[in-house]
């Protein structure tokens, strides 16, 4: 088996584009070694496997003898980094200033001390703008050390201005910590247990969140102080499905970056998450119009800015974009059309499988099989439920894996496999019992598969408009909502009791909210 580096070497080299291969190439090639050489073939071999072998490699270049490989592949590694950093510099601003940096470092080990602090106020003053506060902070610390082992002019004022300027840093990046580790701990509490199941959920969030940010004025933070300030209150709302006030934080998210365009160059990828959380409250709310705008400026802007996204930041904008065409389409009631995004999202999720989370590939399956389920195509449902049902994720995000099981019953159950469902009713029930999940809907839908699984069908329409009184009803309960976010199930058992298609049924709601559509 391959040891921890062969691999993290041969990921790598499957991650280069061919421009990136050309320049390695070229890096290599122009220093002129024969130790660069010998690189030069392992590279090429390891580009050609398609499994990393290395047997092959042994055979395919008799030069290298086996006690060789390790340290050679360590050293091809860090010449890739190098070459990486030297072709990405002019696109990263922050691999540049923290080359100057460097250049500073060096300027001191030469004892050119001015020299070495001119180069570190233009790095600082760039970090600055730039937010950099850690680079900022470092410089502040580099400053220090040369104030006090070498005596320059006006060391008092010097010392003074040092001291104050890294305190209010200190500060400020504590502060930063502080809210970008809360946004963090209430994102994670989501992807474990989702929304907020009932009461006693909600009030331990709300108290836990209340506590955590009673202290924070919001009036005295600093950009990015602010931008994880809204981003930790939106997934506080959206995890307590308060979509009014989760839109107008992920909206006060995003408005940050309008009103601060270079912030764009800055951290794309901070912006393209505040455009998902905004557009994902717009869908919640039912907010078409402004849904229909803010795609249009999330695909403008992925459009305009692509060639300059790293590998990170083009994962990030696949996953939102086409989450948020298949979501236009579930408002609009158009599932068959949205079936042509299916097959760009399959090769998108093979294309950036090592850096697609589970949790995305999982929500990325839910939605491809409701877009099958609402054009009527229930066997292509089932397939892409079973790909979460075999998926092996513990209890990430519990609650889509239980409406999965769900959906998975229910579109058996419309291909009259009853046999199979009422095998399967009881052990969805358990699993969803386990995992301490089982809502009123879930109950009332397990019971009515249960008790109907062999109905005469004129007696099935009166069950299925009994249901529908039923989880009318529970609909009222505010934490029973999320049930219907999974799943329009209402849409469903309009369909069945009127004979139409669940994609009808969803069109015309929307017709009469949005007329001139």
């Amino acid at each position: 088996m391959p040891n921890q580096i062969n691999d993290a070497l041969f990921q790598l080299i499957k991650t280069l584009t061919k421009a990136e291969k050309r320049y390695f190439q070229l890096y290599l090639k122009s220093r002129k070694t024969k130790e660069d050489l010998l690189f030069v073939k392992l590279f090429d071999v390891l580009d050609k496997m398609q499994h990393y072998d290395e047997r092959v490699i042994l055979q395919k270049i008799p030069t290298i003898r086996k006690s060789q490989l390790s340290n050679l592949k360590a050293h091809l590694y860090k010449h890739l980094l190098t070459s990486l950093r030297l072709l990405y510099k002019q696109k990263d601003p922050l691999l540049e200033l923290r080359e100057q940096y460097d250049f500073a470092r060096v300027l001191f080990d030469k004892g050119l001390y001015q020299q070495s602090l001119k180069m570190l106020n233009k790095v600082k003053e760039q970090a600055r703008k730039r937010h950099e506060l850690l680079l900022w902070q470092e410089v502040l610390e580099f400053e220090k050390v040369i104030e006090s082992r070498h005596i320059m002019h006006d060391i008092e004022h010097r010392a003074a201005r040092l001291r104050d300027e890294s305190n209010q840093l200190s500060k400020q990046i504590a502060n930063l910590s502080y809210l970008s580790n809360l946004a963090l701990q209430i994102y994670g509490l989501y992807l474990r247990i989702g929304h907020a199941r009932n009461e006693h959920d909600a009030r331990t969030l709300s108290d836990f969140f209340q506590a955590a940010t009673r202290h924070i004025d919001p009036s005295r933070l600093s950009l990015y102080e602010q931008l994880y300030y809204y981003q930790a209150y939106s997934w506080y709302y959206y995890t307590l499905q308060d979509f009014i006030h989760y839109f107008r934080y992920a909206q006060k998210w995003v408005d940050i970056f309008h009103q601060h365009p270079a912030l764009l160059e800055t951290d794309m990828g901070l912006y393209l998450k505040g455009m998902n959380n905004l557009l994902n409250a717009h869908f919640y709310n039912n907010y078409y119009e402004r849904y229909v705008t803010d795609l249009e400026k999330l695909e403008q802007v992925i459009t305009t800015y692509q060639s300059q996204f790293d590998d990170n930041t083009l994962t990030s904008a696949f996953a939102y974009l086409y989450t948020a065409r298949i979501n236009k389409h579930f408002l609009e009631g158009t599932f068959t059309e949205g079936l042509k995004w299916v097959p760009e999202i399959i090769q998108g999720i093979e294309q950036y499988h090592d850096r697609l989370d589970q949790h995305r590939i999982m929500v990325f399956y839910y939605k491809i099989a409701c877009l099958y389920f609402g054009s009527g195509d229930n066997e292509n449902t089932i397939v892409y439920l079973n790909k979460i049902i075999h998926l092996k994720v513990g209890d990430l995000h519990a609650d889509l894996q239980c409406f999965a099981r769900i959906l998975h019953l229910i579109a058996h159950y419309e291909l009259e496999n009853y046999t199979l469902v009422e095998y399967l009713v009881k052990s969805v029930y358990h699993f969803i019992a386990k995992n301490k999940d089982l809502s009123e809907v879930m109950q009332e839908i397990i019971r009515f598969l249960r008790k109907n699984v062999y109905a005469h069908p004129r007696e099935l329409k009166q069950a299925f408009a009994e249901l529908k009184d039923r989880l009318l009803a529970i609909s009222k309960n505010p934490y029973e909502k999320r049930s219907f976010l999974y799943l329009d199930i209402i849409s469903w058992l309009e369909s069945k009791i009127t004979g139409q298609t669940v994609q009808d049924i969803i069109r015309e709601k929307f017709i009469k909210r949005i007329p001139r559509y």
